[in-house]
This record gives structure tokens, sequence and C-alpha cells, in this order.
């Protein structure tokens, strides 16, 4: 793997590259195998989400593939046949693997969003579930196509896609039938967000990535955050803990969203936030106000 340069870096297996305006693309750039993961593609994907957490210029992340596919889901060959023999091997890949497609993508501070632009196979579904809004092509192809060569979609991919369609019905019907759907449907079965002819995707990602950056980075986190841990939570746990998680944030938002919300919203009647964000200070985008401070004499929350 390489240094990285400026605004891009080139690994063997994912190419890296920041936009002046805080966009981080993260393509899988394996064409010629429909971007299947590797062992390789999985040492530098974790290499990159940990730099990328920390990365300043990196707003909102980014995750696609090179040419007509997502990713085609594992390799056979390189991440299963060649590491049946090789305990570490095996070990090292199939760590990295968890590391970067669930546990550093779900708890990324930072936006994620997977830009579904072909085929999406297999393993792919675990990091396709695990960023937080999916925009796809709407031929896109998807598939839990294991069933037809005799194993269970692992990884976690099985617990994943329950955890994430609606229907419980619609996972046991395509992980049993194998059979594959496309970019509407995915839509319609919770699996994406958004779907869009081919040719319009790169630019309703991009304006989604805009949007995401008008909001707080840190009450966006928060947001994340709070969202994903009480889904695992009884009424009662998950009201104790959003009681404390919105302390925190007042304490944690350098920005002072809430209070500048505020004072916009009771005291100068400029701000709807139902229908925009609050103007972030010394940041583009946002609603384009005069910027307010907080009263004086108001304390601070």
């Amino acid at each position: 793997m390489t240094a990285r340069k400026g605004n891009s870096t080139n690994y063997r297996c994912v190419l890296v590259k920041t936009d002046k305006d805080g966009i981080t693309w993260v393509t899988f750039n394996r064409p010629e195998k429909r971007n299947a993961m590797s062992p390789t593609l999985h040492a530098e994907m974790e290499q990159i989400m940990l730099d990328l957490e920390t990365d300043q210029r990196t707003k909102v992340i980014v995750i696609t593939g090179a040419g007509d596919a997502w990713s085609a889901g594992m390799d056979l060959k390189e991440y299963f046949r060649e590491t049946d023999a090789d305990e570490r091997g095996q070990f090292r890949s199939f760590t990295s693997n968890r590391n970067w497609g669930w546990d550093l993508i779900s708890r990324s501070r930072k936006p994620t969003i997977a830009m579904i632009n072909g085929y999406c196979f297999g393993g792919a579904f675990t990091p396709l579930c695990a960023c937080d809004i999916v925009v796809t092509a709407e031929d896109a192809t998807y598939g839990l196509s294991e069933v037809n060569w005799g194993i269970i979609p692992g990884g976690n991919v099985s617990k994943v896609i329950v955890d994430t369609m609606p229907s419980f019905r619609q996972a046991l019907f395509y992980a049993m039938t194998g059979r594959p759907f496309d970019g509407r449907q995915a839509v319609a079965m919770g699996l994406a967000n958004i779907a869009v002819p081919a040719n319009q995707l790169k630019a309703e990602t991009v304006k989604l990535a805009h949007e995401l950056m008008t909001k707080s980075p840190t009450v966006l986190a928060y947001v994340k955050q709070a969202l994903r841990a009480v889904r695992t939570m009884d009424q009662d746990q998950s009201y104790e803990y959003l009681r404390a998680k919105i302390l925190a944030l007042r304490v944690d938002d350098k920005e002072r969203t809430r209070e500048r919300g505020m004072a916009e919203f009771l005291d100068n009647k400029s701000y709807r936030p139902g229908l925009q964000a609050v103007a972030r200070p010394g940041a583009a985008g946002g609603s384009p106000r005069k910027k307010v401070m907080p009263r004086s004499t108001s304390k601070r929350i």
C-alpha cells in the first residue's frame, strides 16, 4: 500500500480520492473480477477506514466500485480456496473483513454512503448494510447466491439482511432461492434509500453528500450512534440512554448548534428548523441567513 499524498491515493485493490469539497471516494478497484473481495482488498480497506476516521479533509465517505460492479462478494479463489490451508492468512483476512466491513463503517463518526453502481452479491451485503445511506442505480443487480454453491450467507450477511430488511419473509425468499433483484426492488425492501437511473447516480450521491455537510458533524455522529444503539434496547433503556446522549452532545458540540438554532428560531424569527439546517459558522452550505449569535444574557447549555 502507498502513503496518501495530496487528494488521492492508489492502493493495489482500492482507489481513494478526496474532492476539495470534502467528499472522499473509496472505490473497489478490481473491475476485472467485478471487485470481488480478496485478502489484500480487506487489508487495504481496514487501513483506509482507520485513516479516514481522523482525516480532517474527509466530511463524507462514499464507497463505490470500478467498472460494472459494486462488488461481487468474496473472491472464491483468493479469499476461500487459497486460505483454506493457511490458518494465519485466513485469520488475518477474516478479521480484516469484519473490522472494516462492519465495525469501522457502522461505528464511523462520519456519514457513509454506499453508491451501488452495478453487481452487489454475497459478502458485499455486509458493508452495504453497515453504511448509513444507500444510493443505487435502478438497474443494479443484487443477489444472495450462496445457496447456489453450497453455503449459507455467512460473514454476518445473514444477520445484517434480517436486521435491515423489514420483511423477514423477503430475506428468506431471496436467501433460499438465490434469485437476483434490481435497485428498485432493493429500495422497496429497505436495503437502499434512493434508486435513480445509472447516469444520474453520481450526481444524486454528490447532492446527498452536500446536504449532509450542512449539518453539524458532531450532531450527525451522535444521531448515528444513538439510532444504532437503541435498536437492541427496550423502551426504558433507550429513554435513559438517549437522555444521557443528548446531554453529552450539548457539551461535545463545539459549534453550539442547539443554542444557535434556538436563538435564530425564538429570538430572531429567522429560522425554521423543520425545513432546513441551522447555518454552520464558517462553513459553506446551510441556510443563507445572517449569522446570529446567542444573546449575551442567555445561559450556555
